[in-house]
């Protein structure tokens, strides 16, 4: 006798909304997790530290809120829960083993972050072994990414934006409009499909990762092409991190306008408070206010790139007349994005700075493990050689010739506003 599959309550985008405000809500109930100590300097630093009995049982504690989270996921979606039980600590110790290498002091020094060794160490590992059923079973990426969308959302405050000064702002919007139609121009001219040109366009132009993992949930995009967006921005993100300081030296350029050239060009925002250090206090803390201006526009962006995407690839749309209905666009809207708007929301306007102030940390600890645990994923189906094939060069050249132009005309923008 056969039984069927069960059948999902909710839909992924829905769920996540859910799992993000089951977070949330815990959280701010005052079941905050322990948050586990990743840092180190020496052998004895590791071993007193990050592998002492008290770190690891709060490396253990989050292991099992994440299993429960995720088996609610997969109850909530109608998939079954074995595999999580079973993959999912795999792919969590293997992301632990990501956190502890970026905890390294020399590491931590030029603030390569941990989502960079999560995704080689998934590279690695899903190149060189054939990974079992059961293990990608458990490889729920977009789950993982949209859950760590959704808790992002806690840490964009109106209020900071506001005291961040207008200046950040009016940057962030010429900088994002201009570099993401460009990008956008250019890749159409090269013959880059629309989904990948709209990725690219996103992550060169917002915020780099974070915005090509939301442009993806919104246009609902294959994940391949998101891993290789990911792995351009994470790659030159490290030579832009060290090079541009030194060029911004030579220009004679004052700490206000080399952070905010760093802040509008650097695409991942462990890359500018790194570079924004290399320059001075000034500079970091500007780099910093152009940075989260920035990212604050990726609700903003990713809610335009949805509506836009259906219209423009409505099925129904056979004629050129027909347009898609107000239902359309709303099943076809990404939900997650109402998650991350109102999570925001909610800490903007509706939470004591006491109450933020004492979650923030875990939430923001359970982000990055969320993020991390999604780069794992993304590693582990990626082939080396959907990234590196003849068939990616012309994404290649649109992706660094936008960031190209990026470059150029930040500069151009942070020396008017700043100087």
């Amino acid at each position: 006798m056969s039984t069927s599959p069960p059948k999902p309550i909710l839909s992924e985008d829905w769920t996540v909304v859910v799992l993000g405000f089951v977070i949330i809500v815990a959280s701010i109930a005052g079941l905050t997790l322990p948050v586990p100590s990743f840092g180190w300097k020496s052998a004895s630093d590791l071993v007193e530290k990050v592998l002492s009995l008290t770190n690891l049982l709060s490396i253990f504690l989050q292991l099992g809120v994440v299993l429960v989270i995720a088996a609610l996921g997969a109850w909530l979606t109608g998939k079954s829960v074995r595999p999580f039980f079973i993959g999912l600590p795999i792919v969590y110790f293997l992301t632990i083993f990501a956190l502890i290498i970026a905890g390294n002091g020399a590491v931590k020094a030029i603030n390569l972050e941990a989502v960079i060794f999560s995704l080689l160490i998934g590279l690695l590992i899903g190149n060189f072994f054939t990974l079992p059923d059961w293990l990608k079973s458990a490889l729920s990426t977009e789950v993982f990414v949209k859950i760590g969308l959704v808790l992002l959302g806690t840490t964009i405050i109106f209020s900071d934006i506001l005291k961040a000064g207008s200046l950040g702002l009016i940057q962030a919007l010429i900088v994002v409009v201009s570099v993401w139609y460009f990008a956008f121009w250019v890749s159409k001219k090269l013959g880059v499909d629309d989904e990948l040109a709209i990725m690219i366009s996103s992550a060169v132009s917002i915020c780099g990762v974070s915005a090509a993992i939301a442009t993806a949930g919104a246009i609902k995009g294959d994940s391949k092409k998101l891993s290789y967006v990911i792995s351009l921005v994470l790659i030159v993100a490290i030579p832009m991190l060290i090079f541009q300081p030194y060029i911004a030296h030579w220009l004679g350029l004052s700490e206000e306008v080399t952070g905010a050239w760093l802040g509008g060009t650097i695409d991942t925002t462990g890359a500018v408070a790194a570079a924004g250090t290399l320059v001075g206090e000034t500079a970091l803390k500007i780099s910093t206010i152009v940075k989260f201006s920035q990212n604050v526009l990726l609700g903003v962006a990713a809610f335009a790139i949805s509506v836009y995407w259906t219209y423009t690839n409505n099925p129904l749309a056979k004629d050129q007349e027909a347009k898609p209905t107000a239902s359309v666009i709303w099943e076809r809207f990404p939900k997650f994005v109402l998650g991350f708007v109102a999570a925001s929301v909610v800490f903007s306007f509706f939470i004591p700075s006491e109450t933020i102030d004492s979650v923030k940390g875990s939430l923001k600890n359970l982000q990055g493990l969320w993020f991390a645990l999604a780069f794992t994923s993304i590693g582990l189906e990626t082939n080396f050689s959907d990234i590196f094939n003849a068939e990616n060069r012309k994404p290649l050249y649109s992706f660094l010739t936008a960031q190209l132009f990026n470059i150029l005309i930040t500069l151009v923008v942070s020396y008017l506003l700043f100087r």
